[in-house]
């Protein structure tokens, strides 16, 4: 799968984000790399010369991330591709997670990202293509007890992005969310965070949350470098989806939703549809 585009992606210590950059480079794309630690991207940097540019960017850090956008949108005279990958995980109930814990998520998975993209909005304007991939998850239509605040800043960033596609599809830019199940990267990892407070009576909703995310980290089904390659056919698509869910249990899990969805209206419909309004 041959490219030719020039990618912005953000998150490529490891995980999806590395993947997905390896891919790129791999089929002949240019990439300018973001890690908190850009040393952890020189292996990339060495391969593959000045078709990788490698960029420290902490998504908290304003200045980082104004810069970031800047370098970017000159290291190759444009960009093809945004991909906002980085962020990280959260699991506590509700009650459980304190301020200090869900503030900050907020924080990185949704406001620094929208402010990354606005900042990179006036490119894609100029140039009137490109492709906004932003990294979410089948948690933001279907979140599972214990994911409440994470599935909360990805059902945020889906809101924003869904609103973003039709502002910008008149321009010649496509936006897609990618949603992806269970991969085996660090997000289950050194990217999440558990809350410190368990309460007794959360023990078997958000607690074996907690338990099965422990259990199954390293043994997720889904292959990143697999889903690297759907991502790539996506940004090269003529018209790429804005819905992008990735793996079999996401794909269940979302048409098991809507499922419930459709009861419910159809439950309520008499009740709570016409009858409210006025003759």
């Amino acid at each position: 799968m041959s490219t030719g585009q020039r990618w912005f992606i953000t998150g490529c210590s490891t995980g999806l984000g590395r993947a997905l950059a390896e891919a790129v480079l791999d089929n002949g794309g240019r990439a300018v790399i973001t890690a908190r630690d850009p040393r952890s991207l020189d292996p990339l940097v060495e391969r593959y010369g000045d078709r990788a540019v490698a960029l420290a960017l902490d998504l908290n850090r304003p200045d980082q991330v104004a810069e970031a956008a800047r370098r970017a949108a000159s290291a190759y005279d444009g960009l093809d591709v945004l991909v906002n990958n980085a962020g990280y995980g959260l699991v506590g109930a509700v009650e459980e997670t304190d301020p200090a814990e869900y503030r900050p998520l907020f924080e990185t998975n949704f406001f620094a990202t929208v402010e990354l993209t606005r900042a990179l909005l006036p490119l894609f304007r100029r140039q009137r293509r490109g492709r906004i991939i932003n990294i979410s998850s089948i948690a933001a239509m279907a979140p599972r007890p214990g994911y409440g605040f994470y599935a909360a800043t990805k059902a945020a960033l889906e809101a924003v992005s869904e609103s973003l596609a039709q502002e910008l599809r008149p321009l010649g830019i496509a936006v897609t969310l990618v949603e992806p199940g269970p991969f085996r990267t660090d997000w289950a990892g050194r990217s999440l965070q558990l809350a410190d407070t368990a309460i007794d009576d959360y023990a078997d909703t958000s607690g074996a949350s907690r338990q099965a995310v422990r259990e199954r980290n390293g043994r997720q089904a889904g292959d990143p470098a697999r889903a690297a390659r759907v991502i790539m056919a996506a940004a090269q698509a003529e018209q790429p989806p804005l819905r992008l869910p990735l793996g079999s249990f996401p794909y269940r899990r979302m048409r098991e939703k809507l499922g419930e969805i459709e009861g419910e209206l159809a439950q309520w419909e008499d009740r709570a549809g016409a009858a409210v309004e006025f003759d």
